[in-house]
């Protein structure tokens, strides 16, 4: 983890200093034409963007040890209240896609593995393919157009209210505008899940210990209950897990569309805007979030795979004969 953290914060760093990004034009804003040269290279003296490349990536490298990501350029904050702020709003939204896709992924591959070559079967795949070569951002903007404009059932966009007080926004309001995001991301996360538990389970099924379950007269739920859950299981938890990079870059695109106050709108900003402070501090953040997806995926097979927690080691190699 900390060489992955050290290589992209020195990647990301160089790209975006070689980048047309100008910190100083994001700091000034709309008052371009009020400062003069004068004023624009004190500025730069005092966010340090003056010097070397290399002195500037370790004076920021340094004080990113001590937990200081530096100050947002387009909001005047620090970059970790900012992340902080947004990341709840994130979490929300991908906790609940997460889950979403997660079940009704697993659910799909499971009645398409046992439906093999029914029309059941060919429907989920035709239904997953078309969603894996989906865009997010365009399947946001048809749910958006029949939901909300067409239908009227759920708000535009926006996390809150529009021109409602923050004490008065209800936790209904928050879970009303947190619907259609949270299903865009859903429905296009189901296809990997589904597929791969499709294909899991039919080797499953084709195995010589179903076909003794089979010739002892199990079948249908009970069959998959007892010989195929487990097997299928934790497969499409290490997917799930591995996946919050895809949730992560999905969550970018949903709440732009929507304009859901979360950190993928805040990334949209600081890119376009040129916040490299804050935009630093997302590309690390991003990085650790996906790291913790990992390890939790490999956490999970500790503690739902019995023959991990025993420390059992299987040697295939064939035994020599006397």
């Amino acid at each position: 983890m900390v060489t992955l953290l050290f290589a992209i914060c020195l990647i990301s760093f160089l790209l975006i200093k070689n980048s047309p990004i100008d910190p100083i034009q994001a700091y000034i804003g709309a008052d371009m034409l009020k400062v003069g040269p004068e004023q624009r290279e004190k500025i730069a003296e005092y966010w340090g963007v003056d010097q070397p490349v290399m002195v500037q990536f370790l004076n920021w490298g340094s004080a990113l040890l001590t937990g200081d990501l530096g100050t947002s350029m387009i909001f005047r904050r620090p970059v970790i209240d900012i992340i902080g702020e947004r990341f709840l709003n994130s979490l929300a939204l991908m906790i609940s896609a997460w889950v979403l896709s997660g079940m009704i992924g697993f659910a799909m591959g499971v009645v398409a593995a046992m439906k093999k070559g029914t029309w059941i079967d060919r429907i989920i795949k035709w239904y997953c393919f078309t969603l894996a070569s989906t865009p997010t951002f365009w399947m946001g903007l048809l749910i958006l157009i029949v939901f909300a404009v067409w239908l009227k059932w759920f708000p535009i966009g926006m996390g809150v209210p529009a021109g409602v007080l923050a004490e008065n926004v209800t936790m209904v309001d928050r879970i009303n505008h947190l619907i259609l995001p949270a299903i865009t991301l859903s429905i296009v996360g189901v296809a990997n899940v589904a597929l791969h538990t499709r294909q899991k389970l039919i080797d499953v099924l084709a195995s010589d210990y179903v076909l003794f379950a089979r010739a002892r007269g199990e079948q249908g739920f009970v069959l998959f209950w007892r010989h195929g859950l487990r097997n299928v299981a934790l497969p499409a938890i290490t997917l799930q897990f591995a996946a919050f990079s895809e949730l992560f870059g999905g969550a970018v695109l949903a709440e732009q569309v929507f304009s859901y106050p979360g950190l993928g709108q805040a990334t949209v900003e600081a890119g376009l805007r040129g916040d490299v402070p804050l935009l630093l501090g997302l590309v690390i953040f991003s990085t650790i979030f996906v790291f913790v997806g990992n390890l939790l995926a490999d956490l999970s097979y500790r503690l739902l795979d019995p023959r991990m927690r025993e420390g059992r080691i299987y040697d295939f190699k064939p035994q020599s004969k006397k």
